[in-house]
């Protein structure tokens, strides 16, 4: 950055600090101190509220990473905008790919300032740490970490359900709002940089943690997108539907989109207020009719035998069908029974005589296929009708129908899920 530009910027941290000084951060207690950026070019950060980036513009002067979202946001956006941002769009991979490709290139010359990132992605309310993104660990350069606290008795400033308007007017009606930095010694990446970036990632986190005497978790920015959705549709408990989407991730490679997905078919099944539902509107939603088989699908996902089940347990269950080696070719070969006629479409007709065993205890399944109602299932209709229902393979295909492999997928799933 050309020296100019730097000694201009001086006048816009001096703002960011009567901004921080405006919301009642009169006095900050720091310990330790920042690494000189030859050393550490990369530092990050929990990320509890919206006043962190505010700071770090002060105290660091830094590249920030962020969500393109984050741009809108009244004081932060024009703040990180200063900042000279990386933004990075969470959903797309050229995106995220690009980002890490352009934290590399910062870290690696003295003339950009070092590069901040919340490797957890999204606020949390400081009680835990949650998964982080790779994206600061895969260039292999020192890190830095730092952690935030803030201590209060009646005023929680994190920003997790609370709107940001309220937040904000909270801040201003405090006379004083406590918040603690501490600089962590710095981590140094190890020798085979791109195997070990997971490892990386997770002995930074272990520091974090430690230092903040919390435990980190496997949640993750889905979980937010979890949240937010069954708090739209005003459910009683909504963080009863988090799931730890970094676990389920790893495991199954679900995206937090269809997660989403499934969490809405989750819920037009009616759940009660602890977050559970019962046989009868589980058949409901996915048009099965009481019987043998339609009850072992249900028993499948019940692990705990009592009658019910939850998000996390359709979540897993629906992961781990498809997670399945042979479930494509189950798809493939489910499609090609039903399409008599070999023209790569199924009628209502050709699916009820020619596929289903017992087409008596069905009803309604034509339309979950017909994706564009035009009264026929394409080929691709079929496919996306079994990804959004990957229960319903237990139709078509004959090896579910055995209650022993039923029962040692439904142990697999309760060893998953625990």
């Amino acid at each position: 950055m050309p020296k100019w530009r730097c000694r201009i910027m001086w006048i816009t941290r001096l703002c960011a600090r009567l901004i921080l000084f405006s919301f009642g951060y009169q006095w900050i207690r720091r310990k330790g101190k920042a690494a000189p950026r030859e050393i550490a070019p990369i530092v990050v950060s929990n990320h509890v509220s919206y006043i962190e980036p505010i700071f770090y513009f002060y105290e660091l002067f830094p590249t920030i990473v962020a969500s393109e979202a984050h741009d809108s946001i009244p004081f932060v956006g024009t703040i990180i905008r200063a900042m000279q941002v990386i933004y990075v769009n969470r959903f797309s991979p050229s995106s995220r790919k690009n980002a890490v490709n352009e934290i590399k290139r910062r870290a690696q010359f003295d003339k950009f300032p070092r590069v901040l990132l919340f490797p957890e992605g999204t606020t949390t309310n400081g009680k835990v740490l949650i998964s982080f993104q790779l994206g600061a660990f895969i260039p292999g350069h020192p890190i830095q970490p730092i952690i935030v606290r803030y201590p209060h008795v009646h005023f929680d400033q994190s920003w997790g359900l609370i709107s940001l308007a309220k937040l904000m007017f909270r801040m201003f009606t405090q006379f004083h709002n406590f918040m603690e930095v501490e600089y962590l010694p710095i981590i140094m990446p190890p020798d085979q940089q791109k195997q070990n970036a997971v490892h990386f990632a997770e002995r930074t986190g272990q520091a974090m943690a430690t230092a903040l005497n919390v435990v980190q978790t496997s949640h993750s920015y889905g979980d937010l997108m979890l949240l937010m959705k069954a708090a739209q549709l005003q459910q009683e408990k909504p963080w009863t539907y988090m799931v730890e989407m970094a676990r389920i991730e790893s495991l199954y490679h679900i995206s937090s989109l269809e997660a989403e997905e499934f969490l809405d078919k989750f819920l037009s099944m009616n759940p009660d207020i602890s977050g559970c539902v019962k046989l009868q509107d589980f058949l409901r939603v996915l048009r099965l009719k009481p019987c043998t088989l339609s009850g072992e699908i249900f028993g499948f996902l019940d692990v705990e035998k009592n009658g019910s089940i939850t998000f996390k347990q359709f979540l897993f269950g629906s992961a781990h069908v498809m997670k399945q080696p042979l479930f494509r070719q189950a798809c493939e070969l489910a499609f090609a029974e039903c399409d008599a006629e070999g023209d790569n479409y199924c009628t209502d007709k050709e699916v009820c005589c020619s596929f289903f065993r017992f087409p008596k205890f069905f009803h309604g399944l034509f339309d979950l296929f017909d994706m564009d109602n035009d009264g026929r299932i394409s080929r691709d209709d079929f496919f996306s009708g079994l990804r959004k229902n990957p229960l319903l393979i237990a139709l078509f295909s004959p090896k579910w129908l055995h209650k022993k492999d039923l029962s040692k997928a439904g142990d697999r799933i309760l060893e998953e899920i625990v």
